[in-house]
């Protein structure tokens, strides 16, 4: 058909996380360019299942770029060439006719391989567990307006809400550290009047999760941000090393 293109992809195939995994080859041709990459690889997996071969295994679920589950590492970047988009919201439009793309799974000794591209991401969710919510009783929902927050306060603390918890930032830093994640989720809560109580443990709590879970160090590189498809800002990381210095001085936590 006028206008598709033809395309070679290099996919990342490992049965489980303790096989050796390596790239294997394959040619597609007749790819709509206004395809999203999720529905290049479908395309794909169609393919290899017509041919009596096994299909990928890819991780997705929304596929509107909200639920932060598309985590592939394209071309040498988290969710691929464009700026603050997720690999469902990717269009093959981003491609030419002929290229070679490289699909890998997310690297970082936290986010174990399943299988092929999908990595396990347990780990945010226990750092969450450890210390990202309010427990505080307080009753019924209040109305939208019956407590008072500054709009900047408000504004911020929606900004890093926005974090989907894909792992592009993991992804992205050469130390596979997970400070940007972590700092979006302390921050959403310490902006608010609703996370201030407990708020003098939740960093020091967090924090000692995510280097549990062998997270490495931030060193202030920038990728995590840069390569972050909702683009939270690295502010967040500096209030989360405010809070955890606070923490440190005011905290009861064993």
């Amino acid at each position: 058909m006028e206008g598709n293109m033809s395309l070679s992809l290099k996919v990342w195939r490992q049965s489980d996380k303790d096989a050796a995994g390596g790239f294997e080859d394959y040619k597609l041709a007749h790819v709509s360019p206004d395809m999203s990459f999720l529905e290049m690889f479908d395309v794909l997996n169609e393919q290899l299942i017509e041919e009596g071969k096994e299909p990928v295994s890819f991780d997705h679920d929304c596929r509107e770029g909200i639920c932060g589950a598309c985590s592939m590492y394209i071309n040498g970047r988290p969710h691929g060439p464009l700026r603050g988009v997720t690999t469902c919201q990717l269009h093959m439009r981003s491609f030419k006719d002929g290229d070679t793309i490289v699909v890998e799974p997310w690297r970082a000794s936290a986010f174990p391989v399943i299988k092929d591209l999908v990595v396990d991401r347990d780990a945010f969710d226990r750092v969450i567990s450890a210390g990202g919510f309010v427990s505080v009783n307080t009753g019924n929902a209040q109305d939208a307006n019956s407590l008072p927050i500054a709009k900047e306060s408000a504004d911020d603390a929606f900004a890093a809400a926005a974090c989907i918890g894909c792992g592009a930032c993991v992804a992205a830093c050469k130390n596979a550290s997970a400070m940007l994640f972590v700092s979006a989720k302390i921050s959403q809560l310490a902006l608010l009047p609703q996370g201030q109580a407990e708020r003098s443990i939740r960093a020091e709590k967090m924090v000692a999760q995510m280097d549990a879970e062998g997270f490495g160090a931030c060193t202030n590189t920038g990728a995590c941000s840069a390569e972050c498809p909702k683009e939270i800002s690295l502010e967040n990381i500096a209030r989360l090393n405010r809070e955890y210095i606070g923490a440190k001085f005011s905290s009861s936590a064993v």
